[in-house]
């Protein structure tokens, strides 16, 4: 790393800071790095490329050893995207791996390899070996479907339509690599399609439109004749409009030729198509994965851009188009885009397939905002290179929008395009619970390991202790292959083999059948099934479902997943009164008003057809009766005029286009929604703007059929920094011709901008922002100023000089722009909601509740992520922000390590974060500390406001000092740390970056934000929220789940433990990388709260209680071989070991994992603090498997003696006769059998009929065989246990053996659970209770359980009157089951009081009102409060604004010029005008309020002096 003069060197005692050994390095390969390097494909070299249009690859482009083969970095990957994990070829080995991943599948592979051996043989060895292929294959047919579901979403994605350059002879010179293979396999029994009769139906309508555009370019009439005879077109000199997209025609099959100065269609066979089509150049439709580096490629409106591409022409007049790019970034504005200047001409299919250039570009990357690339075209005085920059490309995802068509060249495809760059590859998860699993197979591995030691050794010993003594058994034990040296080695062989049910392997198929089930119970759940689009809730991922219930944070992306990206104009302030709007429709409404609309259109069809078409009318969303009525006043006042006023702002100050839709409604095209929303509400009220023309305005309003036209003259533009918008302005077509300034912002900035003497109206507009900032709405400020002509004409000059400067152009810009917005009046305030998905403050204020930490990543900026969070409950209203940015390379802004440090010694001093990370010096610094001078940390004291002295410090001067001072008490306040809010961080993509670039801040940055309450990341790329999923699951190694609905999130999904896509409208490519896919972000609740709730601790019961029943039979084997020498002999029959986990023990173990539920789904959702069991992992860990274990033991040790000596010690014949030892072993195997079915169902918490069932069908099965079994008479088969049922069933030790060992069995944890649940309760153990005795309680709504406290709404009539205090909400629960947590959703707010704003004395609203701080650790300035929630998303710096701002500064130079204008002749006219004084003092803003107030003058205000209006017009309009 090289330092320049505001580096950073580390500490030297930092660890994280030096290279690895090779044995970290090598124990951090996993079986998941091992898996993804064996099988993920191999990237092609991704060196900087040469794309060759029409022109042969040059010699150097070939391998030079083998002829006409191009090299390898020439072969480009295509643009087939492939996010499934097998391929046919490597299905089969890489599933083997991720299986052979469990211990279990490993040690059963062993052992039945070894059971091939006749020494070790037991049974048939294909029959040993069965078991293990069954799991395995039913297992990877489970893997194969999940991804075979991913291999159809990714042939849909690949197989979308788009149009590129083909016929004419044209060839793309540039090599493309193999697209990989899918599952597709061809069918014998389905048919080809010998000819794609959609495509041949695009390309017959793209060919009569070239041939259109042919006519429009006679030059090129040789060039093409000789193609033209082949297809049979004669040209004419008439002209078609070239470029527009073809539209469907009835005919299907014609062609064009002349007839006069029309072409005219005429009929011509199937061939004569083909042939034009392959001899016309044209765009022919194809699919995406066909597209080719060096393609041309056309690109319509709407459409979805498939490969990052070069443009080189559009169809708008400057060559510029707009692309919305939340896919990529999240952002909801439109972007626009330009051209290359050097292909603006590539304009038609023709001067495409004729051009011939090339474009030399950088290496692929995964910085979206970068780009270096040149076009060199080549003419008769050399080549000449074009730049290429991000802003002439579109990218992967990107949709067009607002724009026609777009011709490009195709730059980078597949896995080199950006986004696909900043996606990962399809992870391999396992879920929490199977990893935790693996350890204790281990201790079970190592406890049959001691098992088969202690065998060895013993019966090793016993042999050579025996053997002399001339033992029985050791007959003939004296040869090489059979002595006591070399049997105690194939004893221990033989303990694996007999102990090896200590391992069930029937654990693992009974995991995947849980798992299967609980993924259709999800699906089936009709509580998270979205009617709306008849979407259910879908698994894709099954073995995940346990984790569900442990999750600790949630990263969640915000437009689409938070939001409807839809902005709704909810409420306005206008001249100190609050107007608030009628509520949505409902749907009955919706459905109603549709049906008449149906049916008035349809009784008037006959006619509408020969009238002539009125203006579209714009589709209303915001109405208010009492608006109407104010507006409509016959009376000619103040209010009324800045009503007027209000609405002729928002209908002119703005960039938005105006448009008809399919319908022939309005339809306003806007870089943001946030301005289409305010131009929407102001078409409303009846303040229509109907479009633009060039730089002409033109606005409908209420009190004129008349278009009032306006010349636009200057476009301020907004900027982050300047935070408003402004343009100049001046009516054309009237007699009043005033310049007026137009401005919209934030509430500061446009306050402190305002003339003196408005104090009342802004006051109460004050008040307003306050309510509308607390109910989460976006809002706006509108002020108006009327400029003097002599004025406008200096700052004009200036304005135009500053656009035209060399050297610090934003700066002299803005000065500029702050002379003009100055001395304004204030008109109101508008508020817009940006539309929230259904529930989600509500899910989001659940999630709080259950302890789950959420995290918001989005491309926004800032003040648009700080609003959402409030209005979505992520933010408290009373929170305390912490913001830390970037600092963008500007050496004079605080380091984000230094901020991050800063926060923590402010905010966190108690913990002594700031301790734990040293400062990190400057190159200066540290040379100082190197030579042994004295240094000192330059730590943040809450007692020092100021920087100290550079005195201190020596030679370092006070700049350095400054940009360590943040974080000091004073600038937070010293109740700062006190405030009930909590701490949440809100940290920029810059910020971001700089912190997660070096492991000593990235450490920081983890200590600080987990201690935060929530984190707000913004302006953050794809990559980037998967560092930040990584920053938590790797450092904490927390739970984590990812959620999101676009492409931009698939990164942050796959590198989640849990990712969950949204079925939104951002398409499926987050659906498609995820785990589980919902409809609504409210469906995570329930998907956590209760199926996770559930499966994690059905799962967990059902594992714990698997390794139980089979210890306690491997334990009675074990006892028995005190008894037989350590001979390894069963002593069951064998049959019964071989069915244990078939059909004795199996099925109650299976009903815990799929019928199980400590507690009702109704209780989880209602009470999410429940989710904290779950959340900390009380259900299944060591202690768990510890307490299971010695359990087992205890019961097989109780079993085997008590049965053993009671037969043992005296017989159990009547006849006096010893017993057989199948005669005890019989009862020791069904005492096991009914003692462990009996347990699992002690450890069931609803017995419901299928529990029942499982219970009990063990021990019946058992008892039948048995009874069975033991009457097969030895003619049949031989079995050493014929006609014991003689002796067993009769033998009064059977019936009291059975029985008193399963009571001594079961006691202790029958005593245990009852002394649990009965004296030491936790929450569930309660809430069951009260179910069972009081099941009418609604847990929900009851006071003593509902978990919190809601605001009711009160009555209309008692809204004004004052209210009591709440009780203290941040009190502390009195008992650990007392469940109301009050202080957890304290930012819910009550319904919209129906006043104008609510009452100080009202505690609810005083509650939103909370005085939060907001902290900015860059610049170490502070606030109170959430803010004015400010937001205005717009492009910043665009192309398209750029053009416009160029184009209305060269007509104001032209205007100054030309004395002799229109605008000049207006000015110098001798009618009788309003005086132009630049008082700026007139509330009659425009020449549309006198039509409606002509009889009043206007009534000065009480509150303030009057302001003199200019004179009278001499002639008032008609």
């Amino acid at each position: 790393m090289a330092y320049t003069k505001s580096s950073k060197r580390p500490p030297k005692h930092n660890k994280a800071n030096q290279k690895p050994s090779f044995w970290s390095r090598l124990s951090s390969i996993s079986a998941e790095h091992l898996i993804e390097r064996l099988f993920e494909a191999k990237p092609r070299p991704s060196g900087p490329r040469t794309v060759y249009l029409n022109e042969n690859l040059p010699q150097e482009c070939y391998d030079s050893k083998h002829k006409g083969r191009v090299r390898h970095d020439c072969i480009y990957n295509t643009n087939q995207v492939v996010t499934s994990k097998y391929t046919v070829i490597t299905f089969v080995p890489r599933n083997l791996l991720e299986q052979f991943r469990r211990v279990a599948n490993l040690f059963f592979l062993g052992i039945d390899v070894l059971q091939f051996f006749p020494k070790f043989a037991t049974i048939s060895p294909g029959l040993v070996i069965l078991p293990l292929i069954v799991v395995l294959a039913i297992t990877g047919a489970k893997a194969g479907y999940e991804d075979l579901k991913r291999h159809q979403s990714d042939r849909k994605g690949n197989q979308s339509p788009t149009h590129v350059l083909t016929g004419g002879g044209y060839v793309n010179p540039n090599q493309m690599g193999r697209k990989a293979r899918t599952y597709s396999i061809p069918l014998p029994w389905k048919k080809k399609k010998v000819i794609d009769e959609e495509k041949i139906a695009e390309d017959e309508k793209e060919l009569r439109r070239v041939m259109s555009e042919r006519s429009e370019h006679p030059e090129r009439e040789i060039e093409m004749r000789e193609r033209d005879v082949k297809v049979g077109v004669v040209r004419t000199s008439s002209s078609a409009a070239g470029g527009s997209r073809p539209h469907a025609d009835s005919t299907g099959s014609t062609t064009l030729r002349a007839s006069g100065d029309e072409f005219q269609p005429m009929d011509v066979d199937q061939d004569a198509l083909s042939t034009a089509s392959r001899n016309t150049p044209h765009f022919g439709r194809t699919v995406w994965e066909d597209i080719a580096v060096g393609s041309f490629i056309k690109i319509y409106n709407n459409e979805s851009v498939p490969a990052d591409i070069v443009i080189c022409a559009t169809s708008e007049p400057e060559n510029v188009a707009f692309v919305e790019t939340k896919n990529l970034d999240g952002e909801t504005n439109l972007k626009s885009r330009r051209s290359v200047e050097g292909l603006t001409h590539l304009r038609t299919a023709h001067e495409c397939a004729l051009a011939q250039f090339r474009i030399e570009a950088e290496a692929p990357h995964v910085d979206m905002y970068k780009l270096n690339a040149a076009v060199v075209m080549y003419g008769e005085d050399g080549s000449m290179k074009h730049p290429v920059d991000a802003q002439m490309c579109l990218l992967r995802g990107t949709v067009l929008r607002n724009t026609e068509w777009v011709i490009g060249v195709v730059l980078y495809t597949g896995f080199d395009t950006k986004i696909m760059l900043n996606s990962g590859g399809t992870p391999s998860k396992r879920s929490k619970v199977e990893r935790q699993m693996n350890p204790q197979v281990i201790v079970n591995l190592a406890l049959l390991a001691i098992i088969s030691v202690v065998c060895a050794i013993a019966d090793s010993a016993i042999e050579k202790q025996k053997q002399p003594m001339g033992a029985y058994w050791l007959y003939d034990d004296n040869r090489s292959g059979d002595n006591p040296s070399i049997n105690g080695l194939i004893t221990f062989f033989q303990a694996l083999i007999t102990f090896q049910n200590v391992i069930p392997i029937s654990l693992y198929l009974s995991i995947e059948f849980v798992w299967t089930c609980q993924a259709a119970f999800i699906y089936f759940d009709k509580e998270i099934w979205y009617d709306k689009t008849d979407t259910a809730t879908l698994a894709r991922s099954w073995n995940l479902s346990d984790d569900l219930g442990q999750i600790q944070y949630v990263m969640s992306d915000k437009t689409g997943t938070l939001t409807q990206n839809k902005m709704v104009f909810r409420q306005c302030s206008i001249g100190g009164k609050m107007y608030k709007g009628e509520p949505d429709e409902t749907d009955e409404d919706r459905r109603a008003k549709a049906k008449a609309t149906s049916l008035e259109t349809s009784s008037q069809s006959s006619s509408d057809q020969s009238a002539t078409k009125l203006l579209p009318e714009p589709a209303h969303r915001f109405v208010d009766p009492e608006l109407e009525t104010d507006l409509r006043h016959s009376g000619q006042n103040a209010h009324v005029q800045n009503l007027v006023g209000f609405f002729d702002v928002l209908g002119l100050c703005h960039t938005v286009l105006a448009g008809e839709d399919e319908h022939g409604k309005l339809q306003y095209k806007a870089q943001s929604p946030d301005e289409a929303a305010l131009v929407q509400a102001a078409a409303d009220v009846g303040f229509v703007f109907r479009g633009r023309d060039k730089e002409i305005l033109r606005l409908q309003t209420p009190f004129s059929h008349e278009l009032e036209q306006y010349e636009l003259l200057n476009v301020l533009e907004f900027t982050s920094a300047r935070k408003r918008m402004s343009v100049v302005i001046r009516r054309v077509d009237g007699e009043d011709h005033r310049l007026l300034l137009l401005s919209k912002g934030a509430d500061n900035v446009i306050f402190e901008r305002l003339a003196p003497g408005q104090t009342d109206i802004r006051s109460k507009t004050d008040e307003h922002l306050q309510f509308f900032a607390g109910l989460g709405l976006r809002t706006l400020c509108l002020a108006y100023r009327v400029l003097d002509e002599n004025e406008y004409d200096a700052w004009s000059r200036e304005y135009h000089e500053a656009e035209t400067a060399l050297e610090d152009r934003d700066d002299k810009l803005e000065e500029a722009c702050s002379k003009l917005e100055q001395k304004m009046r204030l008109l109101g305030a508008t508020a817009i909601e940006d539309k929230l998905q259904d529930g989600v403050p509500e899910a989001i204020a659940d999630l709080k509740r259950a302890g789950i930490k959420v995290w918001v990543a989005t491309g926004d900026k800032l003040e648009t992520a700080i609003s959402i969070g409030y209005s979505t409950n992520l933010l408290a209203k009373d929170a305390n922000l912490v913001i830390v940015r970037g600092t963008g390379g500007d050496s004079d802004r605080t380091p984000v390590y230094d901020q991050l440090r800063g926060a923590a010694a402010t905010f966190f001093s108690e913990e002594r974060i700031e301790e734990k990370h040293p400062e990190v010096l400057s190159p200066d610094d540290y040379e100082v500390q190197m030579h042994g001078r004295p240094t000192f940390l330059r730590r943040l004291s809450s007692h020092h406001t100021e920087p100290r002295s550079p005195v201190a410090r020596g030679s370092f001067d006070g700049t350095r000092l400054r940009r360590f001072n943040t974080g000091v008490s004073s600038l937070v306040g010293p109740d700062n740390g006190h405030k009930p809010g909590g701490y949440s961080l809100v940290i920029d993509g810059a910020g971001l970056a700089e912190a997660l670039a070096e492991n000593w801040s990235k450490a920081l940055l983890m200590q600080v934000s987990t201690r935060c309450e929530a984190v707000v990341c913004c302006r953050v790329s794809p990559k980037q929220k998967a560092q930040i999923v990584h920053l938590v699951k790797d450092g904490l190694g927390a739970m984590c789940l990812a959620i999101g609905d676009g492409a931009n999130d698939v990164s942050m999904i796959q590198a989640a433990d849990v990712g969950v896509g949204i079925s939104g409208e951002e398409g499926l490519q987050a659906v498609n990388s995820s785990d589980y896919a919902i409809a609504q972000f409210r469906f995570l609740t329930r998907l956590l709260f209760v199926h996770g709730h559930w499966s994690y601790i059905r799962n967990s019961n059902m594992i714990l209680n698997f390794f139980y029943k089979n210890i306690v039979a491997i334990g009675v084997l074990f006892w028995f071989q005190i008894y037989c020498a350590w001979s390894t002999t069963y002593v069951f029959e064998y049959t019964y070991l071989l069915f244990w986990n078939v059909f004795w023990s199996l099925c109650p173990v299976i009903a815990i994992g799929i019928f199980d539920r400590n507690i009702d789904g109704d209780i989880l959702v209602a009470l999410p603090e429940l989710y904290r069991y779950g959340r900390e992992g009380r259900w299944f860990g060591t202690w768990r498997f510890t307490i299971y274990m010695l359990e087992a033991g205890y019961q097989s040790v109780v079993i085997f003696f008590f049965i053993l000596y009671a037969y043992a010690t005296t017989s159990a014949r009547s006849d006096g006769w010893d017993v057989d030892m199948y005669e005890f072993s019989t009862t020791m195997v069904i005492s096991c059998v009914m003692a462990v079915n009996l347990y699992n169902g002690i450890n069931t918490y609803a017995w419901s009929g299928w529990v029942w069932f499982a219970v009990i069908i063990g021990p019946i099965l058992c008892w039948l065989y048995t009874i069975v079994y033991n009457a097969i008479p030895p003619s049949s088969f031989f079995t050493f246990v014929y006609g014991n049922n003689y002796f067993l069933f009769p033998s009064a030790y059977y019936w009291f053996g059975l029985f008193q060992t399963l009571f001594l069995a079961l006691l202790p944890r029958y005593v245990w659970k009852t002394i649990n649940e009965s004296y030491l309760p936790d929450d569930i153990d309660v809430l069951r209770q009260i179910r069972a005795f009081y099941p009418n309680i609604d847990v929900k709504s009851d006071p003593g359980l509902g978990g919190r406290f809601k605001a009711e709404t009160l009555p209309e009539k008692e809204e004004l009157e004052p209210h009591p205090e709440p009780e203290n909400i941040y009190a502390e629960p009195e008992h650990a089951t007392d469940l109301l947590r009050r202080s957890i959703d304290s930012s819910a707010a009550p319904e919209t009081p129906r006043h104008n704003y609510p009452p100080t004395s009202d505690s609810i609203y005083r509650q939103r009102q909370a005085t939060g701080s907001r902290t900015e650790m860059s610049t170490g300035r502070r606030g109170t409060g959430p803010g004015g929630g400010f937001d205005f998303s717009q492009e910043e710096g665009g192309f398209a604004i750029q053009r416009m701002q160029s184009h209305l500064s060269e007509m104001s130079e032209r205007r100054r010029r030309e004395r002799g204008s229109l605008a000049s002749r207006l000015l110098h006219s001798t009618t009788p005008r309003r005086d132009r004084s630049g008082s700026g003092g007139s509330v009659g803003l425009f020449p549309s309020l006198r039509r409606s107030t002509r009889r009043r003058r206007e009534i000065p205000s009480q509150q303030e002096p009057p302001v003199p209006s200019p004179p009278e017009p001499a002639h008032r309009p008609t």
